[in-house]
């Protein structure tokens, strides 16, 4: 994959909605409601100026009755690139709709979608059908409330077909219980990118730290048999940190790495790299609150 793709952790997007139908029954009981709010959440990219994509409309499907639809009062390609360092966007807040299960939420998308890459390129970013990009599901409590944020994964979503120009979206996403999520963050020391990005590091490009699910995780690549669940940017603020945010209550295994993550080889199959992780370390995250894990040169045996 091009380097200036390396990573695109979660994706958000802006813009004020307007209720426009829902109702029905539910598996909760007839006449029963309750309330829901939903975000989309974005990460900073590498070289990259705008990741844009058009959202027409966000729509909920109950197991058990009509769809509530929440349509855009003014449609426009949206720059994801302006939400970033765990930071969301409100699509929609307090909404009444039925209680009960729902089988899915899904982001009709539009026809305007692009990127802009920092050669000045600009590319089509192409979705999978009209229907746009669906979720898992979810409860809405009777006479509660939730609060949900979508977690799409352009890093594992994003591709560039080899010898295509445009871009091709596959959609992974994760849809999270705000209740129910905690945040990773940390430093990663300057002399550990130098020694691990090598010219990469002069050019502003400085690693990726991997979270994955479970304490001394094996640590791969994305395409393989365990693949992260996030993939966050470091970035440089004055010390270089990065950002792991909407992460699940749980036991992880975070690592660092400057090598480049192929997300399809050229038989457009999954690919599965050779990457070389540093530093690995379980962190454990508390839903509401903020983990630490700090990546050090190590000392070499020896020296």
């Amino acid at each position: 994959m091009n380097q200036s793709l390396k990573y695109l952790t979660v994706v958000g997007f802006t813009g004020a909605l307007a209720a426009c139908g829902g109702g029905g029954s539910s598996s909760s009981g007839a006449g029963e409601t309750g309330s829901v709010s939903v975000g989309l959440t974005d990460a900073p990219v590498d070289s990259a100026q705008e990741v844009n994509i058009e959202v027409m409309a966000l729509v909920l499907q109950p197991s058990d009755g009509e769809r509530s639809r929440f349509e855009m009062k003014f449609p426009e390609p949206i720059n994801l690139l302006d939400l970033q360092g765990g930071a969301f966007e409100t699509l929609i807040s307090d909404e009444e709709v039925p209680a009960g299960a729902y089988n899915w939420m899904r982001l009709e998308l539009g026809d305007d979608n692009t990127i802009l890459l920092d050669d000045g390129s600009s590319h089509i970013l192409t979705t999978p059908s009209a229907r746009g990009v669906q979720t898992s599901g979810f409860t809405v409590p009777a006479g509660g409330v939730v609060s949900l944020t979508i977690d799409f994964d352009v890093r594992k979503s994003l591709v560039n077909p080899v010898g295509q120009e445009d871009y091709r979206l596959k959609p992974v996403l994760r849809l999270v219980d705000n209740s129910e999520v905690g945040t990773i963050k940390g430093t990663v020391a300057g002399e550990l990118i130098t020694q691990e990005c090598g010219d990469t590091f002069t050019q502003g490009y400085a690693g990726n730290v991997y979270v994955h699910e479970g304490a001394d995780a094996v640590t791969d690549d994305i395409g393989s048999e365990n693949e992260p669940l996030v993939v966050a940017s470091v970035n440089d603020n004055g010390t270089y940190t990065y950002t792991a945010a909407f992460v699940p209550a749980g036991e992880y295994t975070v690592s660092y790495t400057c090598e480049d993550d192929l997300i399809e080889n050229d038989q457009a199959e999954p690919s599965d790299d050779d990457i070389n992780f540093n530093g690995a370390q379980n962190v454990t995250v508390v839903a509401g609150e903020t983990s630490t894990a700090d990546f050090e040169l190590q000392s070499q045996p020896g020296s």
